[in-house]
């Protein structure tokens, strides 16, 4: 597995822990490894941001309110 596809698997496993303790240890760790400096994004960052910026341009958007009921309906429906 690349470091590209291990960044983006750990990216979206973190979206998914509210653990604040466990958060706060992670972001220790990734602190203590990130060198100091301008942060360089990687090609697939980039391409996620131009996208973003392309749907907000269009509109292409939904409030948090809405997306949140959108989760609960489709949750519930599981």
């Amino acid at each position: 597995m690349e470091t590209l596809e291990l960044r983006h698997i750990i990216t979206e496993k973190l979206t998914h822990i509210d653990d604040v303790s466990f958060l706060n240890a992670i972001k220790t760790i990734i602190e203590s490894k990130v060198s100091e400096g301008t942060y360089k994004l990687s090609d697939y960052q980039k391409n996620r941001i131009d996208s973003a910026r392309e749907q907000l341009k269009n509109k292409q958007t939904i409030s948090h309110d809405d997306l949140q009921k959108e989760i609960g309906q489709w949750l519930s429906s599981k």
